[in-house]
């Protein structure tokens, strides 16, 4: 074969690869882009959240809300008694924000948070079986020793609201049952295993074809104050603290306050 021949094959042969490598190129590019956006997509952000009792069926109304504006965030909420939820916090428990139905507790977290906001407050009625069968009407009826009275234990922020106030007016109501958390004490009035307890207005409300909330006058009531904050220990900081912060923009405190809790 003649020199020009193969010198003219060796040519054509680097000009088809020149050409071809452009086009490998973009095709690996995409590929690359192709699994970066796949992954960029299918990157979740799972954040949990501390939560008092009272506050379980309005915020998982609102977490539904939060997710359709944040789809790259899953929020998921442990919901206990705010002294459940700090024993939680000062044993490690991994969460990354945590709102309680008080105060004091969130004040005696203050080495593992960030800064609190007031989100919300709330206050106490008396939960009765539906139609208030004992035609319970104001506190000091709770003080008859034929009813059958069941109260948060002191420790719980309801619990210690619920002294607050029945001391107040110097009554003493002997419970039958001092439970963990609000939701308990409601459930024992819906139950019919009590009849009557004293709850958050909000509770009372999410239970409206089995309970009756009676009002307790203003001058006799207490207002529960309720604090949102990060978690120190959280692994997604400004996740959490995006979520605090959108629990007092108005969409949140609508929600909110659709539920029946006040204003903070």
């Amino acid at each position: 074969m003649s020199p020009f021949v193969t010198g003219r094959r060796t040519a054509t042969a680097l000009v088809a690869a020149a050409l071809l490598m452009p086009l490998a190129a973009c095709s690996g590019g995409n590929d690359n882009a192709k699994k970066d956006g796949d992954s960029a997509s299918g990157s979740t952000t799972k954040l949990t959240v501390l939560a008092a009792s009272s506050l379980t069926d309005v915020f998982q109304k609102a977490s539904a809300v939060y997710e359709k504006e944040h789809p790259g965030t899953k929020v998921t909420f442990s919901f206990a008694g705010s002294q459940e939820l700090a024993a939680q916090v000062k044993q490690g428990a991994p969460a990354d924000a945590l709102v309680t139905a008080d105060t004091k507790t969130m004040d005696g977290l203050k080495a593992d948070t960030g800064a609190p906001t007031i989100i919300a407050k709330n206050r106490l009625v008396i939960a009765t079986g539906k139609g208030n069968p004992k035609k319970i009407g104001a506190l000091k009826d709770l003080a008859d020793s034929k009813l059958k009275v069941v109260l948060a234990a002191p420790e719980v922020p309801v619990g210690r609201y619920s002294k607050k106030v029945l001391d107040a007016q110097k009554l003493t109501v002997k419970a039958v049952s001092q439970e963990p958390n609000v939701r308990a004490v409601l459930s024992k009035v819906e139950l019919g295993e009590a009849d009557a307890g004293i709850v958050y207005k909000t509770d009372a409300a999410t239970a409206p074809t089995k309970v009756d909330a009676i009002d307790i006058p203003d001058a006799q009531n207490a207002v529960a104050s309720y604090p949102a904050a990060t978690l120190k220990s959280s692994q997604h900081s400004a996740a959490a603290a995006a979520f605090v912060k959108w629990l007092s923009t108005p969409e949140a405190q609508q929600i909110l306050q659709q539920a029946g809790f006040q204003k903070p």
